[in-house]
Parts: C-alpha cells; sequence; structure tokens
C-alpha cells in the first residue's frame, strides 16, 4: 500500500483513544459561529461516508466515518477506535417510498424502540461523534408526519445520551423540509444535507431557506446519474476519474473552505465501492481497492499535502473518435478505434484492463442496491493498452465500455463511454 501504516499504529497514542467511556460532543455558539468540540476541544469533521480502509482516512488526514445504519456498527467502530477515527453513527429510520406508513402509531411506536435500543447499544462507545436519524426521508414522500417520528427520535436519543448530538440528513437543501425541521424537529441539533453537483451552492441554499442553526454535509462527490448528460437511450454519462478529481477539489473549496460560521464539516462519499448505475460512478476506490484521483484530492484537501505517488491522470477518452458524450451509435459486428490519453505524474508505467458491460437495466433511486451487469468478454483484445479496437456486440442494445489504466502503485484511472448497438 502506498499509505502510510505507521500512522495506523501511532493513532491510539496521537489521538488520545484509549478512553473506554464516551467522550462528551458539543455544539457551541461564539462570536455568531458554530463549531463542534468533542471533549472540549474544537472538532472539523473531515469525514469520509463508507467503512472500508478506515485506516486510509486516518492516514491521509481524515477524521470521520459515516454510516447509515447500525448492521455493521461493533466493527465499524471498533476500527475508528483503533485509527483515531469518529463515526457520524447512522439510524436506520424506514423511509415511506420504501412502504412505511407514518399515520400508524404503532409501526412508529414499534420503530422508536427498536431504534431506542441501538442508542442504548453504542452511546457510550468513544468513537461516537452523533447520530443521524434516517437518510433522505424527503425523497419520494408525501407524509410530513416523517419529522414528528424524527423529532420523538432526537427526543429519546437526548434522554438516554447526554453526549452526543442529533441530526437527520436530507436529500438537498429544500425550504419545505427545512421549514418542517424548523417547526417540528426542536430537538435536531444539526442538520445534515446530502448534494453532489450542487456542494459549491450549499452554503447559500441553508440561508436561503433560513437555516441558521449548524449543518453538516453527509454526503458530496462527483456529479450525480440525474444531474449528468442523458444519451437518446436513457444512458447518464459519467464523469471520468480525473474529471471527479477536478469537481471534487473545485466545489469543496467554494464551498466548506468558504463557510466559517455553520459548517461543521462533510463526509465524502464513497470511501469505497459500490454498484450504483456503474460500478465506478460514487466510489472513489475501485473494486480491488485502487485509488483513483479523488482520493489523492482528498488527502490534499485534508491534509494540505499531496501523496508523494499520484493516481495517473486520463486527460480524453474515444469510441470511434466520439466522446461519452457525443451519442456513440455502433453497428453490430463492426470493429471500431478506442483512443485512451493517459499520463502518470511520475512517469510509472500504465497497464490497462478493458470491460464491456451492457447498460445496467437494475437501476434503483436514493442509494439503493443494485445488481453488477455480466461483462462481456471477447470484443477487445487480449492485453490491449491504451490504444485499440472494439468489435461491437452482435445483439443491438445500450452497452459501456469500460477502461482501467493502473500505475502499479494501487492507483487507477477509470472512464467509461455508453454507446448504442443498431442496424443501420
Amino acid at each position: 500500500m502506498k499509505f502510510p501504516l505507521i500512522l495506523s499504529l501511532l493513532a491510539l497514542s496521537t489521538f488520545g483513544y484509549a478512553q473506554t467511556g464516551p467522550v462528551k460532543v458539543e455544539v457551541k455558539q461564539t462570536d455568531g459561529r458554530y463549531e463542534l468540540r468533542r471533549g472540549g476541544q474544537p472538532y472539523f469533521i473531515k469525514g469520509a461516508g463508507g467503512g472500508q480502509f478506515p485506516e486510509r482516512i486516518q492516514a491521509y488526514g481524515g477524521n470521520s466515518i459515516r454510516t447509515w445504519g447500525t448492521d455493521n456498527a461493533d466493527k465499524v467502530l471498533a476500527e475508528a477506535n483503533k485509527n483515531g477515527l469518529t463515526v457520524m453513527l447512522g439510524l436506520d429510520v424506514a423511509r415511506e417510498r420504501h412502504g412505511f406508513d407514518y399515520n400508524d402509531p404503532q409501526a412508529v411506536a414499534t420503530q422508536l424502540q427498536k431504534l431506542r435500543a441501538e442508542v442504548l447499544k453504542y452511546k457510550n462507545d468513544p468513537a461516537v461523534l452523533f447520530w443521524g436519524i434516517g437518510n433522505e426521508l424527503n425523497l419520494e414522500y408525501t407524509n410530513p408526519k416523517v419529522w414528528d417520528a424524527v423529532q420523538q427520535i432526537a427526543q429519546m436519543i437526548h434522554e438516554v445520551d447526554p453526549n452526543h448530538p442529533t441530526s437527520t440528513v436530507l436529500a438537498g437543501c429544500n425550504q419545505k423540509e427545512v421549514d418542517y425541521i424548523k417547526a417540528r424537529c426542536s430537538a435536531v441539533d444539526i442538520l445534515s444535507i446530502n448534494t453532489y453537483a450542487g456542494l459549491a451552492a450549499i452554503p447559500q441554499q441553508v440561508r436561503t431557506a433560513g437555516w441558521t442553526g449548524p449543518y453538516v454535509v453527509a454526503e458530496w462527490g462527483p456529479t450525480g446519474h440525474w444531474e449528468s448528460p442523458v444519451t437518446p437511450w436513457k444512458a447518464s454519462v459519467e464523469e471520468t476519474s480525473s474529471q471527479k478529481a477536478a469537481v471534487y477539489q473545485s466545489r469543496y473549496e467554494a464551498s466548506v473552505a468558504k463557510d466559517k460560521t455553520q459548517c461543521l464539516g462533510t463526509y465524502v462519499f464513497l470511501w469505497g465501492q459500490k454498484q450504483e448505475r456503474t460500478p465506478t460512478w460514487y466510489g472513489i476506490f475501485t473494486e480491488d481497492g485502487k485509488e483513483s484521483e479523488v482520493v489523492d484530492v482528498m488527502q490534499y484537501l485534508w491534509s494540505g499535502n499531496w501523496p508523494q505517488n499520484r493516481a495517473p491522470h486520463l486527460a480524453s477518452f474515444r469510441l470511434d473518435g466520439k466522446q461519452a458524450t457525443d451519442n456513440v451509435y455502433l453497428q453490430p459486428g463492426q470493429r471500431y478505434p478506442v483512443v485512451a490519453a493517459v499520463t502518470d505524474p511520475n512517469q510509472d508505467p500504465i497497464t490497462y484492463r478493458w470491460e464491456l458491460l451492457p447498460e445496467s437495466t437494475d437501476l434503483k433511486t436514493g442509494g439503493d442496491r443494485e445488481s453488477r451487469p455480466a461483462p462481456i468478454p471477447g470484443l477487445i483484445p487480449a492485453s490491449a493498452k491504451g490504444q485499440t479496437t472494439l468489435t461491437a456486440p452482435a445483439k443491438e442494445g445500450a452497452y459501456r465500455l469500460f477502461i482501467y489504466a493502473y500505475d502499479g502503485h494501487d492507483n487507477v484511472a477509470t472512464a467509461n463511454i455508453p454507446f448504442y448497438v443498431q442496424r443501420k
């Protein structure tokens, strides 16, 4: 691995996490500025969403992990304590879009008791930073009673846990939900917001919506698939890993770095890998744990230092002379040129892996689990490098061609081009 493992070994002594009981966390306001304090000390969140590779979060200058529920909490908290990290511990609150009825008082009461047991189980762990009550409960919902349930959960937390603030996580920062939370959720201490292309606008959106309290950006990352260019066959166009690195840096520096009054920090998404539209869209690591340019950017944003060995940079990627936004149509069985321009900042030799996938049809909302399409073999020459050929599939339909460019030091550049096979 390229990161200094020694830092992980020093985490306990360096960060003082040998404590076995809870560490008190408070939101303080001084001179019109909100601040999170942990153990009496200022604590600005440099966080990552997802529990994979916690040792890398710590080694690269991050300090916190976000979860969306408690299913794996024992392991996440143990790893956090081992690596000198804290945890925004999610409580999985049922969503209306999954069929939960907030008009059913018995169901609401049962959920409250379940969450109470989770809070009691984990509230004394020294890694707990604050509670995340639900995730994007405003996504595809109609019943505002969900906010009454959030208030009950927040009140319950304050009754049983005097040491940690409460939060609830919105998809975006919308006036309607901010009004509901202000009116109905007085026990919520911190507003958390998930945002993607709109990160730079969040400080102003928060103020325009009338939220005057503290907030955390609980998810932020690349341009979302719902925000991206779309082909005529309804395939969203994904940014390359190098394009992502540029927008992660510019959006972060235009937002979080400039809001010194209300923002308590952020959790970058996703510190790991998942299938969502594609296998590469949201994860800043590949399935085999290799690091994209985005990870380099996060190390710089968290620590002020770039890594000594940088990830490869992908300047352009073309199929039949066209880029991903050009609506690429191919004829079945025909051969087409593919050209990727990849450079390495350290002049490391680049090796390539190509993958052809049918366009995913298992599409969900809100980050729900999706299945990965099975790759189609045999249509790209073995040992293909940055310039090669693709034989278009015989079957008409939508596909994506993926490139992975490795530097031999656990770094990678990724990109894909959606295309449609159609007989003339």
